[in-house]
């Protein structure tokens, strides 16, 4: 079965976490959240990836983005979803929110290389989905877009470029390798319009 009842329960939890119980939009725009971890279930679906993965994308962002009240933790997850499951979102989860932006950036670089590859995959999938939201809005809207981070235009563009690297150097392999080079070539262009 594709349609899992595991992807069809992700679907329904990632739903009242970020649009029922906060009404999560995507920064800066009007755009509901949740359209991001169904874009990074579906890339992961198309690129082959297995249930747990599929469900992982869907879910990865639950533990970091849910609010005080309605709190996602690991044992959630697990309970729900499966050890490898809760596994695969906290390897894509940030850890300490508390951290400066720098900061939390460069530990998340950090952990890439300590990946596996069902967590490289996710991880590709997310940069995907949200650079190239981010360079479509860039090319309608312009610098301003930068204007949404907690960081410059230059510090956000050299960290996307670092992470894409990262990934491209920890699995060679990857099935969304062509894609994040194009991402990657896309990112480059921007930053020389300085």
């Amino acid at each position: 079965m594709i349609y899992s009842e595991k992807i069809k329960k992700a679907i329904k939890f990632a739903i009242k976490t970020h649009e029922v119980y906060q009404k999560q939009k995507r920064k800066g725009k009007g755009t509901a959240y949740i359209s991001h971890p169904l874009t990074v279930g579906m890339v992961l679906a198309i690129a082959g990836a297995g249930e747990d993965v599929v469900t992982a994308g869907i879910l990865h962002d639950t533990i970091e983005d849910s609010v005080a009240e309605k709190k996602v933790t690991e044992k959630m997850l697990i309970d729900r979803f499966g050890e490898e499951v809760s596994n695969l979102v906290l390897s894509v989860t940030e850890k300490d929110k508390k951290l400066s932006w720098d900061e939390r950036k460069k530990e998340a670089l950090l952990h890439i290389e300590k990946f596996s590859h069902d967590s490289l995959l996710l991880k590709s999938a997310d940069i995907l989905s949200n650079v190239t939201e981010l360079v479509d809005d860039y090319v309608r809207g312009g610098d301003i877009v930068f204007s949404r981070f907690n960081a410059s235009k230059e510090k956000i563009i050299d960290n996307q470029l670092k992470v894409i690297t990262a990934i491209l150097d920890a699995w060679k392999e990857n099935p969304l390798a062509d894609d994040l080079t194009e991402l990657k070539k896309d990112l480059q262009k921007i930053q020389t319009l300085n």
